[in-house]
């Protein structure tokens, strides 16, 4: 989106819309639960930066407390964003293959510690071969698939396999194993726990088979945002890869304990009959990934009509309370997709602008 700088100090209601907004007073309470929750446990987090894209917010994180003073990224170069940014710590919990991102990757490692998930052992081999002529050492995590049906090894004598081509292979440091998981409907606090430890047990069996086979494992990174609070009771899991809780996005509305930092902020440019309102956020603004579609914030009798590339059809079922030139917020059904359309944060304190932060890390796609 095009960019305009608001002056610090500017209220909301004199802000220049759309724009993405962020709540000060939110995002500090999500990463002070982050760090009361593993303030005393073996598990840490390792914020991923897909949702946030921005180092500035990462290292909020990192100085709150509770992580792994790293974080992942979804892609290299998300993770040359973050060691510019000064983040030296990075996982890419998917898989690099083609020999220049492998490159980039090797070159990364000069700078950063740097691990990626591998599933596959001619992938690691070829990793092998280009750290050696870069001089550096890549940590590898096998990934295991437990849920996702995406990525990763299907049994655990695949899992052992891979861990022993990376133990074996020089410029490889093997640290461990890592899964994706992913929540479905909107599930209480039990049958978080009792799904989310179904489902990394699998990578714990695997974790315990390669250990049996004689190599150790140093790292096990399970977990998701829906898991977090399982995840510092489990065991064995040393890191969670959550990146929802930082935002937050509507499809998490009963992760109660966090709340919603980022929202687009609208404004209502016609009412062209009764009930019905348009809005200057399309989907330019945010996306709708599923046909999932944004929600107003303090406004439970409107609705999302439909949306559009540049605008939004509102609609209430009585009285439409938003009238011409009226402000509204929305809350994305899925963050990653939203900052990517942006090239700052607007962050917002009590109804000011306390500052303006760009995002680096938008647009990267390989």
């Amino acid at each position: 989106m095009d960019n305009y700088r608001p002056l610090v100090g500017t209220s909301l209601a004199n802000l220049d819309t759309p724009c993405l907004m962020v709540d000060l007073d939110a995002l500090e309470h999500n990463y002070d639960v982050i760090a009361r929750t593993y303030s005393d446990t073996e598990c840490k987090m390792r914020l991923h930066t897909k949702n946030l894209k921005s180092p500035l917010l990462a290292h909020m994180q990192i100085r709150a407390g509770g992580t792994v003073g790293g974080v992942c990224t979804a892609k290299v170069a998300e993770a040359e964003v973050m060691v510019e940014g000064g983040i030296d710590d990075i996982l890419i919990p998917n898989q690099v293959v083609t020999r220049d991102k492998i490159v980039r990757l090797c070159t990364l490692a000069k700078r950063a510690k740097m691990m990626v998930a591998a599933d596959n052992a001619d992938n690691i081999r070829e990793i092998s071969e280009i750290a050696q002529e870069h001089g550096v050492k890549i940590g590898i995590v096998v990934e295991v698939d437990t849920q996702m049906h995406r990525a990763g090894v299907r049994d655990t004598q695949a899992g052992v396999d891979l861990a022993r081509v990376a133990t074996d292979a020089p410029g490889i440091d093997f640290r461990g194993v890592m899964c994706h998981q992913a929540a479905k409907g909107f599930p209480d606090r039990e049958t978080r726990f009792i799904e989310g430890r179904q489902i990394i047990q699998t990578a714990l069996d695997v974790r315990d088979a390669i250990e049996m086979a004689g190599m150790p494992v140093e790292v096990v990174s399970a977990g998701e945002t829906w898991t977090y609070d399982l995840c510092a009771t489990i065991p064995g899991v040393t890191e969670v890869e959550g990146g929802t809780y930082a935002l937050m996005s509507h499809g998490y509305a009963y992760m109660e304990e966090f709340e919603f930092a980022a929202t687009i902020l609208g404004t209502v440019i016609s009412t062209p009959r009764p009930g019905v309102a348009i809005g200057d956020t399309g989907s330019r603004c945010l996306g709708s990934p599923g046909g999932v579609l944004p929600q107003l914030v303090g406004m439970p009798g409107i609705v999302v009509d439909s949306l559009q590339e540049e605008h939004i059809v509102l609609r209430s079922e009585g009285e439409m309370p938003l009238k011409l030139g009226g402000k509204y917020q929305l809350i994305s059904g899925q963050q990653d997709i939203m900052v990517n359309r942006w090239d700052q944060y607007i962050a917002m304190r009590k109804g000011s602008v306390e500052a303006v932060w760009d995002i680096p890390g938008r647009g990267c796609h390989n």
